[in-house]
């Protein structure tokens, strides 16, 4: 194993956990942020979402010897950033992340389940996550309007990585909001002096478990983690020559996921973006070495969890308006993405533009957020619709 160990996939496994970390860590926070947790609770569970990826982007790579990259559900934390705080607070936000959790692990040992997501018309999966994605996006243009002189550095800085490489986006958009940080708000000692530990009190939350929690927050978030994350991470393993048995993967991370939950800590999936990353030629000539990238990804991850602390710090030094823009502009590669597969078929348009609408409206039907209605009213159009072309079909 050691022999196979190259500087190429070191380096690149460095790379993508970094630009992993800093293109979400802020959308995580906000997540946690929205559904009622505290301070405090917030950065546990950030640490242990942090120590999930680590743990599955060592544990998968040593078992199946692929670059198998694993991050946590970042459109599952956009839609909780998204979501209304549920009226049994944070407690039944864990419960919901226990629910969700649960049913990754028995897609990892029913196949079924797994069928049946794949099932779902990629458009309307790809509309339930444009409005799942939509009011965080919003967040840097609202932010605009509110603190400029803050939100701006930002904005140019994420414009320079991106015009100069994609991935550089989001890394140099970190590097901005750090130094508005550091010239614009008072980061003098009380907020950084508040856990001289730099560690979480590791103390879990007592989950409250209720039928209004699982299909408003866990079955939204189990379908944007399978259909968002899982299923575009396997592709692009497939797509670079890997054989990659599913169900073992998602049952590892779903163990994982559902071991961590308690603490706040949002799922863990496969990879698409940095899988990406280490799946191709810039980490290695030899596509059989190249798992080191996702082990070397899983070191770092492990060692970033143990800043989770100093990250919530810096974070709550800074207006809530500002963590939101950050968040918003980590998001808008995926909610383009997601809006042109959601319109790719130009025969079902209404299903995924129904499906769109009405997740990212923020309504309620019975207690039930529009995530969950968004799409049964899509797959149910989208079913009529099929249906009609197929009787008029001579």
């Amino acid at each position: 194993m050691f022999r196979d160990l190259s500087l190429s996939a070191c380096s690149m496994g460095i790379l993508a956990a970094f630009v992993g970390y800093s293109a979400s860590f802020a959308i995580v926070l906000a997540g946690l942020t929205a559904m009622g947790a505290t301070a405090a609770q917030a950065t546990t569970g950030l640490f242990f979402a942090t120590i999930g990826m680590g743990i599955c982007s060592i544990w998968l790579p040593i078992v199946t010897r692929i670059p198998a990259a694993v991050a946590w559900s970042t459109p599952g934390a956009a839609f909780l950033a998204a979501t209304v705080t549920l009226p049994g607070g944070f407690g039944e936000a864990v419960g919901a992340m226990i629910f969700a959790a649960g049913l990754i692990v028995l897609t990892g040992f029913i196949p079924t389940l797994g069928r049946v997501v794949a099932a779902i018309p990629k458009p309307i999966a790809n509309g339930l996550l444009a409005g799942v994605l939509l009011k965080l996006c919003f967040a840097p243009a609202i932010a605009l309007g509110s603190i400029p002189l803050l939100v701006l550095p930002v904005l140019v800085a994420w414009l320079a990585g991106l015009t100069w490489n994609r991935l550089a986006a989001m890394p140099f958009a970190v590097l901005a909001f750090l130094a508005v940080l550091y010239f614009s708000v008072d980061t003098s000692t009380d907020a950084l002096q508040a856990d001289k530990t730099w560690l979480p009190a590791f103390t879990p939350t007592a989950p409250i478990f209720t039928v209004q929690s699982f299909f408003s927050i866990a079955l939204p978030l189990y379908l944007v983690t399978m259909a968002g994350q899982n299923i575009p991470g396997f592709a692009v393993l497939e797509l670079n020559g890997y054989r990659v048995e599913r169900q073992p993967l998602i049952r590892k991370t779903g163990i994982v996921s559902l071991a961590f939950a308690p603490f706040g800590s949002i799922p863990v999936n496969m990879s698409a973006i940095t899988a990406a990353m280490m799946a191709g030629e810039d980490a290695g000539r030899d596509p059989a070495k190249r798992y080191w990238a996702a082990i070397t990804s899983g070191v770092v991850y492990v060692v970033l969890a143990f800043a989770a602390a100093v990250v919530t710090s810096l974070a709550s030094l800074a207006p809530l308006a500002l963590i939101t823009a950050v968040a918003g502009l980590a998001l808008v590669p995926a909610l383009v993405g997601s809006m042109s597969a959601a319109f790719s078929d130009r025969t079902q348009l209404e299903a995924p533009a129904l499906t769109f609408l009405i997740a990212a409206s923020g309504m309620t039907l019975f207690g039930i957020s529009g995530a969950f209605w968004g799409v049964v009213v899509g797959a149910l159009i989208w079913l009529a619709k099929a249906l009609a072309h197929r009787s008029l079909d001579p």
